[in-house]
């Protein structure tokens, strides 16, 4: 290997190819890493272990395992690829999941989402991992316009197993398409795939009490498997060493008071395995942790019991219907829909294809020609976080910074604004409703600008009162073109949850009155559906959800006749809260959908689109690049350079 590698070595590195959207490319961000000083081996760890999502997504998985005893392992990931449902079906199989659970408790099925199986779990070595996403890209190419749509399925039970059966001459077709993914991943990635061989099938239970089968029975007969579905080629991978340990999720912090003890961070996941249990003390449980590959005993009522697939990394999601991929995000996933960590995912032909003339799934399930004329523009949802708070990169006592005895705002530094709106109540109402930085406001310029690129109008602006929100809104219609000519509709509803607001108050919010004063592109007409005075401090977790979901569908209900697409700009929370219920889909507990929040950055894009006119919507790839950035720390000339 060592001459082969020096041999390598020494060809004549060649023109840089053209890398292809699409796929989950990470030769730039291997080659980052390297620079920084990192190991090939564990660069190339990292990213894989990542999903190939960023340099930032695998510096941090670097640091965060530099005491991992395995890092150096050699050892491969394990891979599977499976058929996920989308749309109305996956709609229909979340509930079953959920009221299956509720009523019946947890069993096997529940473990890993709706799928069908197409091949056996594989290795594959982490540099080879870029190829087999190729492989993975290509076959699916080949195949859309050939997949069998809709996959006709059919009810099966025993009095330990409930599932949804192919058509077993369709069935045979999928078989084929495993197939051909196996001899392209030979080929290309040099990984041996083992296709399926018994009936493909979707479980939708198993291993549970007999007791529970009339109640399950029951419930499969709910779903409906006639219901539109762009079935996705999904491609996973999961960290063989634990492939058959039990998953729990860390609930509470716990710091160790011992050393055999290990830290607790809350939305960490452990693995532990019963046999390794033997050291451990009643009510302690020994595990070792996802995120730093550490092992040691721990409190056991500080977990709970998670699912398998919840630690799973996706490294490619792609659709046979469409040239583009669903927004299934996630590199650790869980529920029905991922949480928000494949940003690396692209268009297939980005420059090609126009978002707005895409194909549509309907009920039942056909494709639609874009030129039709009966066929009506999509409806879409944005909806994007503000840009970099002030007080998050100067402090939470930045205003004794740049405010003096008078009241006057003094600049001193260059990602300060140059100058703020003035505040009726006076400045200290910056104290709880925070300006954006100078780069938060750029952040909001290229996504605008980045909107307008890709031919993209939006026809209604709404944001949260916050002015962090109100200013990101309008730096986006500046890059859009489109400041003077949309106004901001500005909803006190789609404030974040209050439960995070400190102190017993809300903020003061500047009034649209003032706010148009100071140039700000806001309509003074506008009606909101929830007034500030409906808002609450201290609001349940169930509230908050309810009044997103409640204002989300009032917007587009209110949008309906006059335009198509509508960006709400406000929270990190806002991406979810807006977004889930209008899939159909339950909202996460509080302690998961804590987790989601916190993975979302500034200026944190998602797009939902209507499916036809059935009122549920459907995440979508947006259509704009993801923006990802460095920190950029303060930096004084005289303490660093004038040292003695």
């Amino acid at each position: 290997m060592a001459a082969k590698d020096e041999l390598y070595a020494k060809v004549t590195p060649r023109r840089q190819r053209q890398s292809r959207p699409g796929t989950v490319k990470h030769g730039s961000s291997l080659d980052v890493l390297l620079s920084m000083g990192f190991p090939k081996t564990r660069a190339l760890k990292a990213l894989v272990s990542t999903g190939g999502r960023n340099v930032q997504a695998a510096c941090d998985w670097l640091f965060s395992h530099v005491d991992d005893p395995f890092l150096d392992d050699p050892l491969p990931r394990e891979y599977v690829l499976y058929l996920r449902p989308s749309g109305p079906l996956l709609h229909q199989l979340s509930q079953f999941w959920q009221q299956s659970r509720t009523v019946c408790g947890k069993n096997k099925a529940h473990n890993i989402f709706p799928h069908i199986t197409l091949c056996q779990f594989f290795m594959c070595a982490d540099a080879k991992v870029e190829a087999l996403c190729e492989a993975l890209q290509t076959v699916v190419g080949q195949w859309r316009g050939r997949f069998p749509s809709p996959l006709p399925l059919e009810l099966y039970t025993s009095t330990n197993f409930l599932g949804l059966f192919v058509d077993e001459k369709v069935a045979e077709v999928l078989k084929s398409f495993a197939t051909d993914f196996a001899t392209e991943a030979a080929a290309k990635a040099d990984v041996h795939v083992e296709p399926h061989k018994k009936q493909l099938h979707v479980t939708l239970a198993y291993h549970f009490p007999t007791n529970h089968l009339a109640s399950l029975e029951k419930l499969a007969r709910t779903v409906d498997v006639s219901l539109g579905c762009d079935w996705l080629a999904v491609l996973f991978s999961r960290d063989i060493r634990f492939a058959n340990h039990e998953t729990l999720r860390v609930m509470y912090p716990y710091q160790p008071q011992n050393e055999d003890e290990l830290e607790l961070v809350p939305g960490d996941f452990i693995f532990m395995s019963t046999l390794e249990q033997g050291s451990a003390s009643e009510g302690w449980v020994y595990g070792t942790s996802m995120s730093t590959g550490l092992s040691g005993l721990l409190p056991e009522n500080y977990v709970n019991r998670a699912d398998e697939c919840d630690t799973w990394v996706l490294h490619g999601s792609h659709s046979f219907l469409n040239c583009t991929s669903p927004t299934n995000s996630g590199g650790a996933i869980g529920g029905s829909f991922l949480d928000g960590q494949l940003d690396g995912r692209l268009l297939d032909d980005p420059g090609l294809v126009d978002p707005a003339s895409l194909n549509v799934i309907c009920h039942p399930m056909q494709m639609l020609r874009a030129n039709s004329q009966s066929l009506l523009p999509k409806r879409t949802l944005f909806v994007c976080r503000h840009g970099e708070r002030m007080d998050v990169v100067f402090g939470k006592h930045w205003i004794t910074q740049c405010f003096d005895a008078k009241g006057r705002y003094i600049r001193s530094n260059l990602n300060m604004p140059c100058s703020l709106p003035a505040r009726s109540g006076g400045y200290r109402e910056y104290d709880k409703d925070c300006p954006i930085t100078v780069f938060g406001a750029t952040q909001a310029r290229l996504v605008g600008e980045a909107l307008f690129d890709s031919h993209t109008v939006v026809d209604f602006v709404y944001c949260s009162p916050s002015l962090r929100c109100v200013q990101t809104a309008h730096n986006i219609l500046r890059g859009l073109q489109q400041d003077g000519k949309t106004k901001i509709r500005v909803e006190p509803g789609l404030f974040e949850w209050t439960k995070w607001v400190s102190g017993t108050t809300l903020p003061v919010w500047i009034p649209p009155t003032e706010l148009a004063a100071a140039n700000f592109s806001v309509d003074t007409t506008y009606r909101p559906h929830i007034p500030i005075s409906k808002l609450t401090m201290s609001e349940s977790y169930d509230t908050y959800m309810s009044r997103s979901f409640q204002v989300t569908r009032e917007i587009l209900t209110e949008c309906k006749s006059l335009g198509n697409t509508v960006l709400i700009v406000a929270h990190a929370s806002s991406l979810e809260a807006c977004t889930r219920q209008m899939q159909g889909l339950s909202p996460q507990n509080s302690k998961d959908f804590v987790q989601v929040v916190r993975k979302i950055p500034y200026l944190g894009f998602c797009a939902c689109e209507e499916m036809g006119e059935t009122g549920v919507w459907q995440l979508v790839d947006p259509p704009i690049l993801p923006l990802t950035h460095g920190p950029n720390h303060s930096f004084n000339w005289r303490e660093t350079l004038l040292q003695d």
